[in-house]
């Protein structure tokens, strides 16, 4: 199918107010309004049976911010969960991180921790330090009592999805314990990214931001510090992959990184690791940051949520 209508008429919104003019800081914001009003998180979204909560767990950089999302009745499992934004950018709040967050707990009756990991700024936060606080969440998260028994996932979207895997083979190799569950979402975990199939270029044009190879240097070098010898954990599609759990992976159809989501894909069925793959119809890079009113996120968020339960 081609680009989904909801992503056509926002990328026209959002040309329409830049070309309102004034400066670019003042053209930025109206997009940023403008976004915001589209995707209509004024509304909030409901968070009834799930109860929320702030807190703080230790790190080796200093204490990791976490937030909890509890639903009501008996746990059926645990996740940890990463939001995207280049390594760079992200935090609890955008809809990827906090309304995705509710409704795993939902859906997969899971407490749900999301970690706000430190961004990387290309000069003193950078590669291992996202990856070390994603994984002192883990320990915390694998050490509470109430879980001991249950399923544990660990997944996370976009950059968030590299950090995920990356975590999820500490775990393999390091502990505290082993992620029953990894959950990831348009994963980028390749570095060079892996080029798209040919049949995808024509209807790739109508997607104005794209993941160009100076745009995934950009975001590698202020995440490493470099574009050359990257550890295999920081983009760890190079990695060892063998002895991971049960995995799902969720891309988007008209996403420049849907070639890592695939290649990963291979990767992981070569390496005998169970795997199961979406690809959502219709949707660009990040729709998992855009409310599940549209049945294509819906159905994305809940492909994540049942991985969970194996």
């Amino acid at each position: 199918m081609p680009v989904h209508e909801y992503f056509t008429a926002m990328f026209r919104g959002a040309d329409e107010a830049r070309a309102a003019g004034g400066t670019e800081a003042e053209q930025e914001a109206r997009v940023a309004r403008f976004m915001d009003e589209y995707r209509r998180l004024d509304e909030g979204w409901d968070a009834t049976g799930v109860t929320i909560a702030d807190s703080a767990v230790p790190g080796p950089h200093g204490p990791v911010p976490v937030r909890t999302y509890r639903p009501d009745g008996d746990l059926a499992g645990a996740i940890l969960w990463a939001h995207g934004g280049g390594f760079k950018f992200g935090d609890l709040d955008m809809p990827e991180g906090h309304i995705v967050a509710i409704e795993l707990a939902r859906r997969a009756r899971a407490l749900v921790v999301s970690v706000d990991y430190r961004l990387a700024d290309g000069e003193r936060i950078l590669y291992p330090v996202p990856i070390d606080d994603v994984h002192a969440a883990w320990t915390w998260l694998a050490g509470l009592d109430e879980v001991a028994s249950l399923p544990l996932g660990i997944g996370g979207a976009s950059a968030g999805g590299a950090l995920a895997l990356s975590a999820a083979l500490r775990a393999r190799d390091i502990g505290p314990r082993p992620a029953d569950a990894l959950l990831l979402a348009y994963p980028f975990t390749h570095y060079p990214n892996p080029p798209l199939d040919f049949g995808l270029y024509p209807e790739m044009a109508a997607v104005p931001t794209r993941f160009d190879h100076l745009g995934v240097e950009t975001m590698v070098r202020n995440y490493v510090g470099r574009i050359s010898d990257v550890p295999a954990d920081a983009l760890p599609g190079s990695a060892r992959l063998d002895g991971l759990p049960p995995t799902r992976v969720m891309a988007s159809e008209f996403d420049d990184l849907r070639s890592s989501a695939e290649l990963l894909v291979r990767q992981l069925g070569e390496a005998g690791v169970p795997v199961a793959y979406h690809l959502a119809p219709g949707m660009t890079h990040g729709h998992l940051n855009h409310p599940p009113r549209l049945p294509e996120i819906d159905a994305s968020i809940t492909f994540l949520a049942d991985g969970l339960g194996g």
